[in-house]
């Protein structure tokens, strides 16, 4: 509600000044302008806001680290990079499977009653890795002790899901916050791969494990014990009906995902192969981490802007944009084979992300059925994380038998692909539904 204005003073008594034209040089009078508020400060001055959040972004830190604190740590005790990447690759399998199914039960029974001890299930497998490279187990306990690691509850999709709680009555407030919580995923992958490689390469392999385990439990141990700002649990009766995948147009939202998650897979692949090609490898990561600050920087600008128009159509006008900017690196490595141009061109090129991402999870958010918020959302992280892993294989393929720089035609493939499905989603969820038969009248007797 907005403050009362304040009463105009009595003017005092005297003759009453004719109505005429203002003096030259005095301003006319009028209402005072409204300075525009920051948006992102609004959301925080909900009571617990800050505190959940600052919770939530401790404990997605870890997940841009653990991935390659295994790859290091198995490489250097066993010396294979295949048994790393298949080691990974097996815990990636089992998130798809298993994730879907704890985010229904935090739907179901509530978030700290189910995220705590998923989470130390999580943790334990992150554990259990560990001492088995320690002291030498064989293979297979590697495998079996990443998979435990797919209860890690989706953190970014129960901040999304809170967001969506107490934002319920204000779509532009839920559009600022889901921009906020892309910006938050875009920062934690940016800064977990390097924070994971200085911990394993300065201290020992194990180190970036640990602190990840460690940085995980407190995060939602924090979050968890937020409970004012905490969705109420919907019962087995409220999440037993229709599921995500079943809501229209959800199918083909999904697949856009797997197509968007491709684009990031292949770029990370290809960009490593093209710098080192030029004898700079080192350098890959900076140039990532570049596009990975323009999506951030992209993702907060985003969220600062009054959404406008059918969420459809805002969300093929960002795969357009996300189609075209992903040319340049392609452009870039084709035409000057130059580092520092390409760098400039992954900046562009992921300023074009955020905003995808962000329109395509407010569509996930208003296509799920009610009370199946959670588990709608990481159906669309699982089918990202499916993309990332298709894109990095199939840029890997094309890097060695094509070459780096053909590589960048593969991001290029997948985010055209991207505004295809798009597009197919939009026509099919624009037209109306079939219509029951109405009943005919009963003839008067």
């Amino acid at each position: 509600m907005p403050p009362a204005e304040p009463s105009v003073p009595s003017v005092p008594s005297g003759p009453s000044r004719p109505a005429g034209p203002r003096p030259p040089g005095r301003p006319a009078a009028g209402p005072p302008v409204p300075r525009r508020r920051n948006p992102y400060a609004r959301l925080f001055r909900i009571p617990g806001a800050t505190a959940f959040t600052i919770g939530n972004l401790i404990a997605r830190l870890p997940m841009g680290m653990f991935s390659v604190s295994a790859v290091i740590m198995i490489a250097r005790a066993r010396g294979s990079y295949a048994l790393a990447g298949a080691v990974t690759a097996t815990g990636l399998a089992a998130t798809a499977v298993v994730a879907p199914w704890t985010a229904r039960l935090v739907d179901r029974h509530g978030q700290a009653r189910i995220a705590v001890p998923a989470t130390a299930i999580a943790a334990l497998g992150s554990l259990s890795l560990l001492l088995c490279v320690r002291y030498g187990a064989p293979d297979w306990t590697l495998f079996a002790s990443y998979a435990a690691t797919a209860t890690t509850p989706n953190t970014g999709g129960m901040s999304r899901a809170r967001w969506a709680h107490l934002l319920r009555d204000d779509k532009r407030a839920v559009h600022t916050a889901n921009s906020f919580e892309q910006a938050a995923d875009e920062l934690c992958f940016m800064l977990g791969p390097v924070i994971a490689a200085f911990l394993c390469g300065t201290f020992f392999p194990e180190a970036g494990t640990l602190v990840g385990v460690v940085l995980l439990l407190t995060g939602v141990l924090l979050f968890a014990a937020q409970r004012t700002t905490e969705p109420p649990p919907r019962g087995r009766t409220a999440t037993k009906g229709k599921s995500p995948l079943h809501a229209r147009g959800m199918p083909v939202l999904l697949a856009a995902f797997l197509a968007t998650g491709a684009v990031f897979g292949s770029m990370e692949v290809v960009t490593i192969a093209y710098a080192d090609d030029r004898g700079h490898k080192a350098a890959a990561g900076a140039i990532l981490a570049l596009q990975a600050a323009g999506s951030c920087a992209a993702g907060l600008l985003y969220g600062t802007l009054k959404p406008s128009g059918p969420m459809r159509r805002r969300h093929i006008l960002c795969t357009g944009a996300m189609a075209a900017l992903m040319t340049l690196p392609l452009l870039a490595a084709t035409l000057t084979g130059s580092l520092l141009v390409l760098a400039g061109a992954l900046l562009v090129a992921g300023m074009a992300t955020a905003p995808t991402m962000v329109t395509g999870m407010t569509l996930v958010q208003e296509r799920t059925p009610e009370g199946r918020l959670n588990e709608g959302m990481t159906l669309a992280v699982t089918g990202l994380l499916g993309g990332i892993a298709c894109g990095a294989a199939g840029g890997g393929w094309v890097v060695e038998h094509l070459g780096a720089t053909e590589g960048y035609g593969v991001p290029v493939a997948a985010a055209c692909c991207a505004l295809l499905l798009s597009i197919a989603r939009a026509c099919a969820t624009s037209t109306p539904g079939p219509r029951s038969a109405r009943p005919r009248a009963r003839s008067a007797a």
